[in-house]
C-alpha cells in the first residue's frame, strides 16, 4: 500500500475512542506501516465530543486528516457522525453506533436532540453500516466492549490484516479482557 489511509474516530467522553485510537495505531504498526495520531477532547471527562485521527502508510508526514480525505468515519456515538462527517472522503465507508448520547446542553433544556438522526446519516453517508455496537458488546456481557465491536466493522474497509488487529488488541488492553476483546472484534467484522 503506498497511499496513505486516514481514519477518523468520534464520540463522547467514556466511550473508549482514545483505546480504538490506540488499537488501530498498533495494528497498522504491526502491519509495517509509518502511522501519526492526533486526538482532540474537549470536556471528555464530561461527556464531551472526542475525535481522534490515525493516518497510516509507507511514510506519513502529518497526523492531521484533511476534510474530504478520511477512507473512514467511525462514531460510537450518531450525533457526532454527523459533527464530523466533512472528513470522509466521497466513496468513504461511515460505521456509526446506534447510540444516543445526550449532552448537557440537551438534559438542562437549551438545546434539543435531533429525532431524525438515521436518516440524516443515511442522506450523509452513502457507504454507511449504522449498528447497535453496545448491544452486541452485551451479548458478550461487556458494554465497554462497544468500542471493539466498532473497530471489528471499521476493520472491512482498511487493508489491515486480521493477525495485526490481535496483536494490537492485546498488546492494548488487560490480559483477562484480550478474548473479550478479540470476540466483540470478531461481532463487528460480521457487520457490512
Amino acid at each position: 500500500m503506498r497511499e496513505t489511509q486516514s481514519v477518523v474516530l468520534a464520540g463522547v467522553g467514556g466511550q473508549g475512542i482514545l483505546l480504538a485510537s490506540e488499537i488501530l495505531a498498533k495494528a497498522a504498526m504491526a502491519a509495517g506501516y509509518d502511522v501519526k495520531t492526533n486526538e482532540v477532547h474537549g470536556m471528555a471527562q464530561r461527556g464531551g465530543s472526542v475525535v481522534a485521527q490515525v493516518r497510516f502508510g509507507a511514510e506519513v508526514h502529518s497526523p492531521l486528516v484533511a476534510r474530504g480525505t478520511a477512507r473512514v468515519l467511525g462514531s460510537l456515538e450518531q450525533v457526532e457522525a454527523l459533527r464530523f462527517w466533512e472528513y470522509l472522503a466521497q466513496n468513504g465507508l461511515a460505521v456509526v453506533n446506534a447510540q444516543a448520547v445526550v449532552p448537557v446542553t440537551v438534559s438542562s433544556g437549551s438545546a434539543k436532540y435531533p429525532e431524525d438522526v438515521e436518516a440524516r446519516l443515511r442522506r450523509a453517508f452513502s457507504r454507511l453500516v449504522y449498528m447497535n455496537a453496545a448491544e452486541e458488546a452485551l451479548k458478550l456481557g461487556d458494554i465497554r466492549a462497544a468500542n471493539t465491536v466498532l473497530l471489528g466493522a471499521i476493520s472491512k474497509g482498511l487493508d489491515l490484516p486480521i493477525d495485526a488487529w490481535q496483536e494490537a488488541i492485546a498488546s492494548s488492553v488487560k490480559a483477562k479482557l484480550v478474548d473479550l476483546n478479540i470476540r466483540a472484534f470478531e461481532l463487528g467484522m460480521k457487520f457490512h
